[in-house]
């Protein structure tokens, strides 16, 4: 699971979040975030793929990175 709280996304954008869920259809762990920037409609991506390492500018860095606890 991930903890909840503030996520700074590689390419700069803070998203909130809110917790994990479970798809209903394979079992395989969402996290559920919404951007703190514009409209804030919520998403859901794949544990494994918010957690992953991306490349970026030629070195390798989390796609998300756990910045604080929300408010």
């Amino acid at each position: 699971m991930v903890k909840p709280g503030i996520y700074q996304h590689f390419k700069g954008g803070r998203y909130q979040v809110l917790g994990s869920a479970v798809h209903s259809e394979n079992d395989e762990v969402m996290v559920v975030y919404f951007p703190l920037y514009g409209d804030q409609a919520w998403f859901v991506r794949p544990l494994e793929m918010f957690l992953e390492q991306v490349e970026y500018e030629g070195k390798w860095v989390p796609r998300f990175e756990w910045v604080c606890d929300a408010e």
